[in-house]
C-alpha cells in the first residue's frame, strides 16, 4: 500500500489544492486518534452507543450555532456535501408533495450550482433547471424568478459556488423564495466552517446562513474548512420540524419499526468522534487563525500569479476559490497546467471561463514560492514553444 501511495501528488507539500484538507500534524493526530476510538462502533444504533449519540448531537449543536440556526433549528450528520444535499433535497421534494401537492417537483438554480443537485434530482425522479449568470459569475435572480413554474418547489444557491468561488446573493434569492412560497437551500459545503470566520476577520463576506428570511437548509462540510475525518458534513435545517420530511420510516417486515434520517443505515462513528475532537480542540481561536492563514495566503497567491507576464487572477474571488487564465494569445493556459502537471502540480482546469481553477488550504501557503517559480518557467516554455 505505501508502494502504491508513492505515485499519489504530495498533499502534504502543497501539491494538491483539492481533496485533501490538512492544517497541522498536531491537529492529523487528534483527528485520527478519536477515529480510531470509535472505528468499530455502528452510528445506527443510537440506543447501542449513547456516546456516539451525544457526539453527534454535540456537532450539530456546534454547526447550528456558527451558521446561525435559532432555537427551532434542527440538523443531521451525513457522510459529505453530496448526502447533505441529498437530504435536503429528498427533504424539500416531500415538503412539495405533502404540502404543495406537485408530484414532479422542480429546481431551479444557477448553472454554477454544485453538479451533485443535478445527481440527488435525478435519483429522486425530480427535474432541474438552470439559468445563466450574471458577468460576476452570480446567480441572477430576475433569471431565477422567471424560470418558476407551478412545479417549482426549490431554489437553490450556493456560499460560495465550487466553479468560480463567488457567493450567490443569498439575501435577494431568500426574498424571492418568501415571496413565492418556494424552498430554499444554501449550499455552503465549501464555505461553511471559513466564511464565518473570515467575516470576522474582517473580509466582506455577505449573509449567507440561516438567519436570511427564506433559508430553508444548508449545507456545510466539517471534512473541508472544518478538517475533520472524512466523511463529516451537516445538513442543517432552520426548522427541525422539516425533518419529519426528511425521515425515512418502515414497519411492515418482521423486525418492527425501521427509522433513518440519512441515506445510509449503519454509520460509521468515527467521523463523528473526529469532528467533534477537532471542533473542540481548534475552537473558535483556532477556526479563526484558520482563516486568517488562507486569507493570507489568497493575497499573496494573487499577488504571485499577477507578476507572471501574461497571466492574470479572475474577478471577483470572495473566498478561498481561485482562477487565473492568460491574456497572452501565445499562451495557452491549458498547455501551462499540463507543463505544470509534468512538474508534479495537481491543476484543476475551469471550463468556463477557460482557467487554472485552485482551492486554497493551511498547507499550499509554504509551497507559494516553488509553485510561482514553477509557474513562470512554465509559461515561458509555452510560450517559447508555441
Amino acid at each position: 500500500m505505501r508502494q502504491l501511495k508513492q505515485g499519489d501528488y504530495a498533499w502534504k507539500d502543497g501539491r494538491l489544492p483539492v481533496y485533501v484538507y490538512h492544517y497541522t500534524e498536531e491537529l492529523m493526530r487528534v483527528s485520527q486518534e478519536a477515529y480510531m476510538e470509535f472505528f468499530t462502533e455502528n452510528a445506527l444504533g443510537r440506543k447501542a452507543f449513547p456516546s456516539v449519540a451525544t457526539l453527534e448531537t454535540e456537532v450539530i449543536e456546534m454547526g447550528i450555532g456558527l451558521l446561525g440556526g435559532s432555537s427551532r433549528a434542527g440538523g443531521t450528520f451525513t457522510s459529505g456535501g453530496t448526502e447533505s444535499i441529498f437530504l435536503a433535497i429528498k427533504t424539500a421534494r416531500d415538503w412539495a408533495r405533502r404540502e404543495k401537492g406537485i408530484d414532479r417537483p422542480k429546481i431551479v438554480m444557477p448553472v454554477s450550482g454544485h453538479a451533485t443537485a443535478e445527481k440527488a434530482a435525478d435519483y429522486l425522479g425530480m427535474e432541474v433547471v438552470r439559468t445563466p449568470l450574471r458577468s460576476d459569475f452570480r446567480a441572477d435572480v430576475g433569471l431565477l424568478e422567471a424560470a418558476i413554474d407551478e412545479r417549482t418547489c426549490m431554489v437553490y444557491a450556493s456560499a460560495p459556488g465550487y466553479p468560480h468561488g463567488v457567493f450567490d446573493p443569498i439575501e435577494e434569492i431568500g426574498a424571492l423564495a418568501k415571496k413565492r412560497g418556494l424552498w430554499l437551500h444554501v449550499d455552503a459545503c465549501v464555505g461553511g466552517f471559513l466564511a464565518p470566520f473570515a467575516r470576522e476577520l474582517g473580509y466582506p463576506i455577505p449573509p449567507f446562513d440561516l438567519s436570511v428570511p427564506g433559508v430553508c437548509s444548508l449545507s456545510a462540510d466539517i471534512h473541508k474548512y472544518g478538517f475533520a475525518a472524512k466523511g463529516a458534513s451537516l445538513v442543517l435545517f432552520a426548522d427541525r420540524d422539516y425533518q419529519k420530511y426528511q425521515r425515512f420510516e418502515f414497519s411492515n417486515w418482521p423486525r418492527g419499526t425501521y427509522v433513518t434520517d440519512t441515506f445510509q443505515g449503519s454509520r460509521a462513528a468515527g467521523p463523528i468522534a473526529s469532528a467533534w475532537a477537532v471542533m473542540n480542540t481548534l475552537g473558535h481561536a483556532g477556526y479563526r487563525e484558520i482563516a486568517r492563514v488562507i486569507m493570507d495566503t489568497r493575497e499573496r497567491f494573487i499577488a504571485g500569479v499577477e507578476q507572471i507576464n501574461g497571466l492574470r487572477v479572475l474577478r471577483p474571488s470572495d473566498l478561498c476559490i481561485l482562477m487565473y487564465d492568460s491574456v497572452d494569445p501565445d499562451v495557452d493556459i491549458y498547455a501551462v497546467a499540463d507543463r505544470m502537471a509534468e512538474k508534479g502540480w495537481f491543476v484543476g482546469k475551469s471550463i468556463t471561463p477557460k482557467a487554472v481553477h485552485i482551492a486554497l488550504t493551511p498547507v499550499i501557503a509554504p509551497a507559494l514560492d516553488a509553485y510561482f517559480a514553477d509557474v513562470t518557467a512554465c509559461v515561458k516554455h509555452v510560450r517559447s514553444s508555441r
